[in-house]
C-alpha cells in the first residue's frame, strides 16, 4: 500500500465515532474511585501488597519466581486442580508463584452474552462466589492475561480481577489480533480497553500493572524481530506514557533461540529504561513435537538459558517449565507439577553455570532490538501523525493500529531496506523464529509442490485459508506454496469466523475451504461453519488442520473431536502431506453447488 493509500484507510478509521478520550478518562477515574484492592493469599505469605513488589524483592534477593498456566473444564474443578498444584509442590519443597489462569474465551464478551455462546477450552468465571475465590483459599498468586483488557467486557473484568487482588492483568496484546467469539462492534472494544487500562493507571502507585504477552498479538504475526521491539516501544508509549499505567511485556512462547531469549530479557529491560518489571518469560511452544520426552530436554534448554539470563539481568520475569503437553491440549495438574519440579532442578544447574557464560552474542541482539526497534517507534509515530491521528490521544492509536493490521503495520514502518521482491516490501534484518521456521516448512515441502504431475492438478483451484484464531504461520506456509501451483487463493488470515468464510465461500466459487484451528474449539466452530454453508446452500468441501481438540461436558481436560468433525462431514487430515493427498481427492463443486 502507498502513503497515500494508507493515509485514506486512516482517515476512514478515524470517521468511526470514537468519543472523546478525556470522557473515557473521567469515566474511569469515577470507577477507579469505587474500586478497593483485594488481598491474595499469596500477599499474606509473602508480605507484600502487590505482585509488583514481590517480583522488586526478587530482583534484588536474586530469586527466580515461577509460572504456571492452569485452566480446567470449569471453575471447580480449576481451583481443586490449583489445591492439588500447591500441596504438591510444597511436598516436593518448590513453590509455585503465580498461576495464569486460561479461561474460556468467551470472559471476552459482556456477561449476558456468554450462555448464548459456544463454549471453549478453560473456565468461566460466573458468578462473584467464583471471582471472590481466585485469589483467597490458595498462596499461588492469581495472573489474568487472557480474554481480561482487549475485549468488549474488559471494564467489568478488569474491576472484578482488582477486587479480587489480581494485580497483573492483561493481555492488551490480544486487541490488536483476537477478537471476542461473534462480537461486531470494534469501537465498543476501543473504548472498553482504553478505560481499562485507564483504571489501572489509577492503581500504578500501588503495584498494579497491565500485563502484554507480544507474541499473543501482533508480534506473533510480524516477521522481523525489530519489528517486535518496535511494538513494545509503541505499546510502552501508549501505555505509560498517554495512559499512565505501568506495562509488564512478555515475550518467549514463539523464540526458540536461546541467543535471542536472553537477548530479550537484556533488550526489554533496555526498551523499560531499566525499570523493567515482567509479567513472566513464556516457554518455546514452537519446538515442541509429539515425543514427549524430547520435550522434557527441550524444557530444560530454554530454562536454563531464561533461569541464567535472569540471573544476569534481574527483570522480575518468572520463569514457565512447560508441561510436554501444552503444544497440544491443555495439561492436567499432574503435568503442570512434573514440570515445575523439572523446572526447579534446572534452576540448581543454571546457578552453577551462570558465572562461566558468556552473554555476548544476546546482548548484541539486545543492541539491535532497541536501535532498530526505535527507528520502527519513530517511524510509526510519524507516518501516523501525517495521517492525521493524534497521536497523543491513546483511543485513536488503539483504535487505528488495529484496523492496521501486523502486516501492513511492518510494510510502511519496518526498519528493514525496501525491497519488492520480500514478503512484506522489506528486507527482514533479524527473522522472528517462527518465521525462520516457516521458511524451512515452505523450503522443505516446495520441490514437492513445483512437480508437475501435482502442480498440474491444483494449478487453477480456487481455495480459501483461514485460521480460527491468532496463529496464522501455517495458512501463510499453505499460501506460499499453493500461490506455487498458480492455485486461486483466498487468504482470510487469522481470526476468521464462521459466518466470514460462509460469506466468502458464496462469493467466490470456491473448491476447497482450508481451516487451522488451535485454541481448543475445533467441534463447535466446524459444526457453526457447516450450518452456515447448509443455511447459503454451499457444498464446497472443508479440510481441518491443527489442534483438533475441544472440551466436552464436565470434563477436566479438552478430547480429540477427530471423528466429531469427520462425523460432519469436515475432512481431517493432518500434517501437510496427508493435507495435500486429500486436496487432490476433493470434487469440484458444480457451479450451482457454489452459488
Amino acid at each position: 500500500m502507498t502513503q497515500a493509500g494508507f493515509e485514506q484507510a486512516t482517515r476512514a478509521a478515524l470517521a468511526d465515532q470514537l468519543p472523546e478520550w478525556d470522557v473515557i478518562l473521567r469515566d474511569a477515574q469515577r470507577i477507579a474511585d469505587s474500586v478497593t484492592v483485594g488481598r491474595t493469599a499469596a500477599f499474606d505469605a509473602w508480605g507484600v501488597n502487590s505482585e509488583a513488589e514481590f517480583k522488586r524483592t526478587c530482583m534484588k534477593e536474586d530469586k527466580i519466581s515461577y509460572h504456571a498456566h492452569i485452566g480446567m473444564g470449569n471453575w471447580d474443578l480449576t481451583e481443586k486442580a490449583m489445591a492439588h498444584l500447591a500441596h504438591e509442590a510444597g511436598q516436593n519443597n518448590i513453590a509455585v508463584h503465580r498461576a495464569g489462569l486460561c479461561l474460556d474465551r468467551r470472559m471476552g464478551l459482556p456477561e449476558a452474552w456468554r450462555s448464548r455462546t459456544a463454549a471453549e477450552t478453560g473456565p468461566l468465571l460466573e458468578t462473584p462466589a467464583h471471582w471472590g475465590q481466585i485469589g483467597s483459599a490458595i498462596p499461588i498468586q492469581p495472573h489474568m492475561g487472557d480474554f481480561m483488557i482487549g475485549f468488549p467486557a474488559s471494564t467489568t473484568n478488569t474491576v472484578h480481577a482488582l477486587r479480587a487482588g489480581v494485580t497483573t492483568i492483561g493481555n492488551l496484546s490480544q486487541f490488536f489480533s483476537h477478537e471476542a467469539p461473534g462480537w461486531r462492534d470494534p469501537v465498543h472494544t476501543a473504548v472498553e480497553t482504553a478505560r481499562s487500562i485507564a483504571i489501572l493507571g489509577r492503581f500504578r502507585d500501588q503495584g498494579v500493572m497491565l500485563h502484554s504477552y507480544l507474541e499473543d498479538g501482533f508480534g506473533a504475526l510480524f516477521l522481523d524481530c525489530t519489528t517486535v521491539a518496535g511494538w513494545a516501544y509503541l505499546e510502552k508509549y501508549i501505555v505509560e506514557d498517554l495512559m499512565g499505567a505501568k506495562l509488564s511485556h512478555c515475550i518467549g512462547g514463539l523464540t526458540s533461540d536461546p541467543v535471542k531469549r536472553a537477548g530479550w530479557v537484556f533488550a526489554l529491560d533496555r526498551i523499560h529504561d531499566g525499570d523493567c518489571v515482567g509479567s513472566m518469560f513464556y516457554g518455546d511452544t514452537i519446538s515442541f513435537s509429539r515425543n514427549f520426552d524430547e520435550n522434557r530436554g527441550l524444557i530444560a534448554e530454554y530454562m536454563l538459558w531464561d533461569i541464567m539470563a535472569q540471573l544476569e539481568c534481574p527483570t522480575g520475569h518468572a520463569v514457565l517449565p512447560l508441561p510436554v503437553t501444552e503444544a497440544f491440549r491443555a495439561p492436567s495438574w499432574e503435568e503442570i507439577l512434573e514440570a515445575q519440579i523439572l523446572g526447579n532442578r534446572v534452576e540448581k544447574t543454571a546457578r552453577r553455570l551462570h558465572g562461566r557464560m558468556d552473554f555476548t552474542d544476546s546482548r548484541q541482539f539486545a543492541d539491535q532490538m532497541c536501535r532498530y526497534g526505535q527507528q520502527v517507534f519513530r517511524n510509526a509515530l510519524t507516518g501516523l501523525q501525517a495521517a492525521g491521528v493524534d497521536i497523543k490521544n491513546p483511543l485513536q492509536m488503539l483504535y487505528v493500529l488495529k484496523k492496521l493490521g501486523p502486516a501492513l503495520f511492518e510494510e510502511l514502518f519496518g526498519a528493514g531496506q525496501a525491497d519488492t521482491a520480500e514478503v512484506r516490501g522489506r528486507k527482514v534484518i533479524v527473522p522472528t523464529d517462527i518465521f525462520a521456521q516457516s521458511i524451512a516448512c515452505y523450503t522443505e515441502h516446495l520441490p514437492r509442490f513445483q512437480m508437475p504431475e501435482l502442480a498440474d492438478k491444483i494449478a487453477g483451484k480456487r481455495i480459501l485459508l483461514a485460521s480460527t484464531d491468532v496463529h496464522e504461520h501455517a495458512i501463510m506456509v499453505l499460501h506460499w506454496l499453493l500461490s506455487n501451483t498458480n492455485a486461486d487463493v483466498v487468504y482470510l488470515g487469522a481470526e476468521a469466523d464462521p459466518e466470514k468464510v460462509a460469506d466468502c465461500a458464496g462469493q467466490e466459487g470456491l473448491d476447497a475451504i482450508l481451516i487451522s484451528t488451535h485454541n481448543g474449539m475445533a467441534l463447535e466452530y466446524g459444526r457453526q461453519l457447516v450450518d452456515a454453508l447448509v443455511a447459503k446452500d454451499i457444498r464446497t468441501p472443508v479440510l481441518f488442520g491443527g489442534v483438533l481438540n475441544q472440551k466436552k461436558g464436565e470434563l477436566d481436560l479438552p478430547v480429540d473431536v477427530t471423528q466429531d468433525l469427520r462425523g460432519i462431514g469436515i475432512h481431517t487430515d493432518s500434517g501437510l502431506g496427508q493435507q495435500l493427498g486429500t486436496l487432490l481427492r476433493l470434487k469440484k463443486p458444480t457451479k450451482k453447488e457454489t452459488t
